[in-house]
């Protein structure tokens, strides 16, 4: 995956311990810091809980910028499609609502997977998984970590190549939540919607209906697109007017996916167009 000459050190899509990372908020802001980062989102998945600690220690690294954000999981048939916000009324108790019932959500779908785990002889409880978890959105990433602790697969992910993945034996689907309803949320928080990874959904036959329902960017940089796919996805954003965003999935090194923050290299030309349409958005809302 590669992005034009003079691109980086933008980074759209970061996770810390307020869902399914590894680093506490301040603790990302400081790594982003010292790679190099000039504007970091935070996008943990259904929760803005992290965006305060994030903010407070991103005053005092000038000139870096914090871009808040959120992350929200979808289930489609066979598999999961992903939807960031960029920009919402994370203060609007409705929206705030939402999220506390996807996050219980989540801890129900962890009770699920643990008990499917049983059947298949992997003894654990949904404490063990919480207590990994701590005070952030429970998901697959801390089941698989406990599965790693007992001993059951070797890495998070050989639990989610075997076990987790969106057809794998011991994964159930959530409460169920269209992409387009993700959007519709998101716009009218007064948010950007963006269609998260989709390289790894291989569900772009849903882009025409996410853009009626207002949909304004695709993730098109991503560490597991490839260079034909970047192609691909900068061409789609062309043809429906969106924003092609990009960023790293930065969970930390106890995840599924070791990526690292500030990678690919992000144009800061993607991150002035995101903010040109979040004012837009919020033009449209006044």
């Amino acid at each position: 995956m590669s992005a034009p000459a003079g691109a980086g050190g933008v980074d759209l899509h970061t996770h810390t311990t307020a869902s399914d990372g590894t680093l506490a908020p301040r603790a990302l802001v400081r790594e982003a810091v010292r790679r190099g980062v000039r504007v970091l989102a935070i996008t943990d998945h259904d929760s803005t809980e992290g965006l305060a600690e994030a903010l407070a220690e991103a005053a005092l690294h000038p000139p870096l910028r914090i871009v808040p954000g959120l992350e929200i999981n979808c289930d489609v048939p066979g598999s999961e499609v992903h939807v960031l916000g960029y920009g919402v009324d994370r203060e609007a108790e409705w929206f705030q609502e939402f999220l506390r019932e996807q996050r219980v959500e989540r801890v129900a779908r962890v009770r699920r997977i643990v008990e499917r785990l049983g059947e298949l002889g992997m003894a654990m409880t949904a404490d063990e998984v919480l207590a990994v978890c701590r005070e952030g959105s429970p998901g697959r990433p801390h089941v698989a970590q406990v599965m790693v602790q007992r001993g059951y697969v070797r890495s998070v992910r050989e639990a989610f190549d075997r076990y987790l993945h969106a057809n794998g034996p011991a994964n159930v689907p959530r409460r169920r939540l269209t992409p387009r309803e993700a959007v519709a949320v998101i716009r009218r928080a007064g948010g950007v919607a963006v269609l998260a990874h989709p390289g790894l959904a291989d569900r772009d036959a849903l882009i025409p209906e996410l853009v009626a329902a207002g949909l304004g960017g695709i993730e098109t940089y991503y560490p597991e697109h490839s260079a034909a796919q970047v192609a691909h996805y900068l061409e789609l954003c062309r043809a429906h007017d969106l924003v092609a965003t990009g960023g790293s999935d930065f969970h930390g090194q106890a995840v599924k996916r070791a990526n690292t923050l500030g990678h690919p290299p992000v144009p800061m030309t993607v991150w002035e167009a995101l903010r040109a349409r979040m004012e837009v958005v919020k033009a449209e809302r006044t």
